[in-house]
């Protein structure tokens, strides 16, 4: 594909930082590199210039880089400018660069089209590239990595050759079952190796959930009756006071959520209101959206006052539930190993 314009874009960080990276791809690439930074560079070799204007106003002094199409991201003639990252500066390239005939602001994700438009990537690559830029933990980018390189497009290319040539085995037999060449029977062999195929693709689709919590993160739900220790062990875990702890029972009526990273595995952890009986009316909007975060939880927390248990009621889930006793410092010391033999973990908050 040939684009009829070119786009430009700033590549890296938030602003301001130390080093901006202006990327521009398309046909009028070429013209705006040796405009603005006054001669043609050298393939794929960082060449300091002073940056001007079409009316020679001095720009900035930096870097710059030219990658001749094909052999670039997006299949097309592509350059960066390295400048100084402060917002006028960009602010005043950008201007500049889509101040040239043909040249405007990319959309959202349009280099990573064109280079698939362009057969530079696949679509499981143009995903696992979103991935990677997204990526908060060492899994997610390690996942990310991956999927980047290929391995997914591998197993599922593998896969289709593989179909293809049942396909085409079982025609043979079938269209020229009277010919020397073709052998007796292959129906065997070749339906041996569909059934395992079909083996494999169950066993990638029941592993998708695992890939689906590296991507998004696990979801765990803390429930419990008000004042059950809900918001102090969120806080623990938080490590900062994220919600408000009280003796008042209700004092959370809102869903707080903070996002962990717990050795490279991404967890998003929720905090919800107190569920109880006869609630207030804007309590009780707070209890149905803590049962509603249940429902799609990845593990529960169910936290219970020791010193004073409550009955929580039936929980619409089946994530799994770690049975929580909270307050383990207010029991007095006989009653401690009766109480804790009911809970998967027992804490003092």
């Amino acid at each position: 594909m040939i684009s009829g314009d070119s786009i430009v874009a700033l590549s890296s960080g938030r602003l301001p930082a130390g080093v901006a990276v202006i990327r521009i791809s398309g046909p009028q690439t070429r013209f705006v590199v040796e405009t603005i930074a006054g001669t043609m560079v050298k393939d794929r070799a960082a060449a300091l210039r002073r940056f001007r204007a079409s009316d020679g106003t001095l720009l900035d002094t930096g870097l710059v880089v030219f990658f001749p199409g094909p052999a670039s991201f997006t299949g097309e003639d592509v350059a960066e400018f390295h400048v100084h990252g402060g917002r006028a500066v960009v602010a005043k390239m950008l201007e500049t660069m889509t101040g040239f005939d043909g040249v405007r602001h990319a959309e959202p994700g349009e280099f990573t089209r064109r280079a698939f438009l362009n057969g530079k990537v696949d679509l499981v690559e143009t995903e696992a590239l979103a991935d990677l830029v997204n990526a908060e933990t060492e899994a997610q980018r390690r996942f990310a990595v991956q999927n980047a390189d290929g391995v997914q497009s591998e197993l599922y290319l593998g896969w289709r050759r593989r179909l293809i040539h049942a396909r085409a085995m079982i025609e043979a037999e079938i269209d020229f079952a009277d010919e020397d060449d073709v052998p007796g029977s292959v129906s065997d062999t070749v339906w041996s190796d569909v059934r395992t195929i079909i083996d494999e693709i169950d066993l990638h689709i029941a592993g998708f959930r695992a890939a689906e919590i590296i991507r998004d993160g696990f979801e765990v739900v803390i429930l419990g009756a008000p004042n059950a220790g809900k918001s102090s062990l969120f806080n623990a875990l938080a490590r900062r006071d994220a919600a408000i702890v009280t003796d008042e029972p209700g004092t959370t009526r809102d869903l707080l959520e903070v996002t962990l990273d717990l050795q490279g595995l991404r967890v998003r952890l929720t905090d919800t209101a107190g569920l109880r009986d006869a609630p207030g009316k804007v309590e009780a909007i707070g209890i149905e959206k803590a049962r509603a975060k249940a429902h799609g939880a990845d593990l529960l927390l169910l936290l219970h006052d020791m010193a004073k248990p409550r009955d929580v009621g039936e929980l619409p889930t089946e994530a799994p539930i770690l049975r929580v006793g909270t307050k383990l410092d207010l029991l007095e010391s006989r009653a401690v190993s009766d109480a804790t033999e009911d809970y998967d973990l027992v804490i003092s908050v």
